[in-house]
């Protein structure tokens, strides 16, 4: 296991520089309408220190904290009662999701760190694809049979759930074009809905994470977790403010590159198991 330099083990101890990472992670990832998880977790492996697994452990508290206090916002802007009629799409997804994030979370403590390494490196760079193809052009309902959409949901499911669950993600990048081009909803419904998925979603897969011993470093790491939910939070609302200051052409290639630098540093950490 890779040992904590002289470095790591101060940036772990600050809890400023933990709450200005955490609100850059927030305003990057309000900015462009996601919760900004996926940027977060090279931070944690980067920046603070923590081995593959620990990183992802952490990474996936922060984001259960960060969707939960998402939720109220959310509401205000689309009522349930807009989200109700929905209810199958949540469920559809579901049926995957829940099944996927408990498996993700299982490969993910049974992988040895250098492995896990290269896997949320090449995932780094999948969501970097992902974001910019979900702002590239709009979205389409894509028409299938009813027991077609039944099944390419819950296979769509199963598949975000683990990525979500290895990666310590909500998963919304991946949702909301999902529940678009599968069901043709509204795109602020489907950023609902997305949460509506994502949040047991994520319960599921942070208790199969409960069950491993990397867990403890939620303990180990208690406040140094907690100014980093706060950065986040109130970067998150930050950059929601910001939305669309920064034009997409510009912010979301940036950020897309910044995610593909980052899969490289990671990359590089399996080499030092």
């Amino acid at each position: 296991m890779q040992t904590p330099t002289a470095t790591t083990r101060a940036a772990r101890s600050s809890l400023p520089l933990a709450f200005a990472a955490g609100a850059a992670v927030g305003v990057l990832g309000g900015m462009i309408g996601l919760g900004g998880a996926e940027f977060r977790l090279p931070l944690l492996i980067m920046l603070f220190g923590f081995v593959a697994l620990q990183a992802v452990i952490l990474n996936k508290a922060l984001s259960v904290v960060v969707v939960l206090t998402a939720l109220p916002a959310r509401l205000a802007t689309v009522p349930l009662s807009d989200l109700t009629p929905h209810w199958s799409v949540v469920a559809n997804l579901l049926v995957g999701s829940l099944v996927g994030a408990w498996a993700g979370a299982s490969w993910a403590t049974r992988m040895r760190s250098s492995t896990l390494y290269r896997v949320l490196a090449v995932l780094l760079v999948g969501i970097a694809a992902a974001l910019i193809g979900n702002h590239a052009g709009t979205l389409h309902h894509v028409i299938l049979a009813p027991t077609a959409v039944l099944v390419v949901g819950v296979v769509a499911g199963f598949f975000i759930g683990v990525v979500a669950a290895i990666m310590g993600v909500a998963g919304g990048e991946l949702l909301i074009p999902t529940i678009v081009l599968l069901f043709g909803t509204d795109i602020k419904i489907a950023g609902s809905l997305s949460l509506a998925v994502s949040l047991p979603t994520m319960l599921v897969a942070f208790a199969r994470y409960s069950r491993d011993g990397s867990f403890t470093v939620l303990r180990r790491y208690a406040r140094l977790a907690g100014v980093l939910a706060a950065g986040s939070i109130i970067g998150t609302v930050a950059g929601g403010l910001l939305l669309g200051v920064v034009p997409d052409a510009v912010l979301v290639p940036g950020l897309a590159i910044l995610l593909i630098l980052s899969s490289i540093k990671v990359w590089r950490h399996a080499t030092t198991e």
